[in-house]
């Protein structure tokens, strides 16, 4: 019988309590398939960091986290042990945040990943606070994100969020509608369940994929109206 994802990460937050190093168990997890656990502790860990961001813990955030990953009923109890442990770790999120960046190295598209799910988190509550800006720009410049990207993705996430569509797709105001086209549709190519699972993304936190897709398609069709003779 197979280990399940749920198990593989508690051992592996095991190992740190226990003392092994960040970095000695990141290294283990590097590569494919191990990669899924990976994604999930750096959400996992950077997810109850920014819960914090704005000084509370929320319900709704924690729900959020739920939603990210879809958690079978017999696998609840590993989760809420990942979970509160990472929430009580005195680690800055700068040290996970580096760490993440070394296993991915220039690998943008599974930090991008990662991003999206911090996101989906932050504006759980229903506000998107300065502190959680300030955490999430922070992120995105240690693991050296554009900052085109890192507009992208707020716009996709933000409701409050100027909703440029050009931005949402990561194009100029000025594109063609060929660039246009090409961008929507690379954007919806990497937001397919199996891109995102060969980059690392378990398939209990495919649910991220949703509200990318809802925002991309409607940003296409925002630009398509307005061209539209």
């Amino acid at each position: 019988m197979a280990v399940s994802l749920w198990t593989r990460i508690a051992e592996a937050i095991a190992a740190l309590a226990k003392g092994e190093g960040l970095t000695a168990v990141f290294d283990r997890l590097s590569a494919p398939p191990e990669r899924t656990v990976a994604f999930t502790i750096a959400v996992i860990a950077l997810g109850a960091k920014i819960a914090k961001a704005d000084g509370l813990v929320t319900r709704n955030e924690v729900m959020a986290f739920r939603e990210v990953f879809q958690i079978p009923e017999d696998e609840e109890s590993h989760a809420a042990r990942v979970y509160d442990l990472a929430r009580q770790d005195v680690a800055g999120f700068e040290e996970y945040a580096s760490k993440i960046k070394r296993l991915f190295r220039d690998d943008i598209a599974p930090l991008t990943d990662v991003l999206q799910g911090l996101f989906h988190i932050a504006v759980a509550d229903g506000d998107y606070h300065d502190g959680e800006d300030a955490f999430l720009a922070k992120v995105a410049v240690l693991w050296g994100l554009p900052e085109r990207d890192f507009l992208r993705i707020r716009a996709q996430f933000v409701p409050e969020a100027e909703q440029d569509p050009w931005d949402v797709l990561g194009v100029a105001h000025d594109a063609s509608p060929d660039e246009v086209r090409a961008a929507w549709s690379a954007l919806v190519r990497d937001t397919h369940p199996d891109r995102m699972m060969a980059r690392g993304v378990p398939v209990e936190a495919l649910k991220l994929a949703e509200q990318r897709l809802i925002a991309v398609n409607r940003a296409w069709e925002r630009i398509s109206d307005r061209a539209a003779p």
